[in-house]
């Protein structure tokens, strides 16, 4: 039985509006789902990175919501 594990990239437009990626993980393999869009793509390398481009790209959302202000 192949374990499935999930994480989120998840970024803040110019408007407030946040959009996220789901990563779910089975084996060496991850599968990138959009919530806001449905774009989906497999990726085995740079992920999250993957995930980040296409909210910039696709949605200009590139504000970090868990970056935090010191």
């Amino acid at each position: 039985m192949v374990s499935m594990t999930t994480s989120k990239v998840s970024r803040w437009d110019g408007h407030g509006r946040e959009h996220v990626v789901r990563v779910r993980r089975s084996g060496v393999q991850r599968l990138l789902s959009c919530d806001t869009c449905g774009w989906r793509k497999s990726a085995q390398f740079l992920p999250w990175l993957k995930a980040e481009e296409h909210l910039a790209q696709e949605h200009q959302a590139t504000i970090d919501p868990t970056a935090g202000s010191s």
